[in-house]
């Protein structure tokens, strides 16, 4: 008997973990994130403290050796007692760099090789904006390894991807002389649809498809009028009470034909 027992419904080993991507969609998520990297506005969204930053995309020289001079290089604040926030991403290009050793050992510093870089580091949880600082041996390397808009890059049958705008300003693109001397005129007048009418509810609308309509109609008010007075004559006569002469007569004419059929009869009145 197990009296610890075992857990409801457990994780099945054979689950989907993974799912297959293209090699050339990884190749560009891995360049966006890149190049979101190097825009201000993402990287504050995220949290990082850019303020005293000189410029992005920051580059540093591979002298850094110990952490203590990794620190003085950062300079970062934290005030988060369990959970760590992902901090600055260092990207080296030389194999064996000391700088290494040195940034390790900050919590929420993460190292990564430009040869080799992750996307679970440069865009965590799939957002983009992380601040990444280069040495210049990695940021030197950038154009080799992803290659440029002249130069073609390492990686078989890879081109870099172009933005599909020059200009970002889509405002000021549509707002030029260029484009607003060829657009056409604002239309002020609004023509609206004209609002349809039921001919079976509507006599106006009845008229212009059937002009027959106002005779034929009128025909039928004075049919059911007749109809109505001579109903209500008929009833009129019969709830009418009869005078007393007529009624005797009546009477008097009910008794003779039963005399009548009595006498003519071969059945005798006992």
């Amino acid at each position: 008997m197990c009296r610890g027992g075992r857990m409801f419904a457990p994780t099945k080993i054979w689950r989907r973990w993974h799912r297959k991507i293209k090699v050339n969609q990884k190749r560009y998520a891995v360049v966006s994130a890149i190049a979101s990297s190097a825009v201000p506005s993402p990287v504050m969204a995220r949290g990082h403290k850019i303020e005293s930053v000189p410029e992005l995309p920051l580059v540093i020289g591979d002298s850094a050796e110990k952490t203590s001079a990794a620190i003085d290089i950062l300079k970062q604040t934290r005030n988060r007692r369990y959970i760590s926030r992902k901090g600055s991403l260092i990207v080296y290009g030389t194999e064996g760099a000391k700088l290494v050793k040195a940034f390790r050992n900050i919590p929420g510093v993460e190292v990564a090789n430009v040869e080799r870089l992750n996307l679970l580091k440069l865009a965590p949880g799939g957002h983009l904006g992380r601040f990444v600082i280069w040495t210049k041996s990695a940021f030197e390397k950038l154009d080799s390894i992803d290659g440029s808009f002249d130069k073609t890059s390492e990686k078989k049958g890879y081109i870099l991807p172009r933005s599909k705008m020059v200009n970002a300003d889509l405002a000021r693109t549509i707002n030029s002389d260029e484009v607003q001397s060829v657009v056409k005129p604002i239309k002020k007048k609004v023509k609206r649809a004209p609002m349809k009418k039921n001919p079976l509810k509507n006599l106006n609308t009845m008229l212009k498809l059937n002009p027959y309509a106002k005779t034929a109609r009128r025909m039928s008010l004075l049919a059911e009028a007749q109809r109505v007075k001579a109903k209500k004559e008929k009833l009129d006569k019969k709830r009418a009470q009869i005078p007393k002469e007529e009624a005797a007569a009546i009477k008097a004419a009910g008794k003779a034909w039963y005399q009548t059929m009595i006498s003519d009869s071969d059945y005798t009145e006992f």
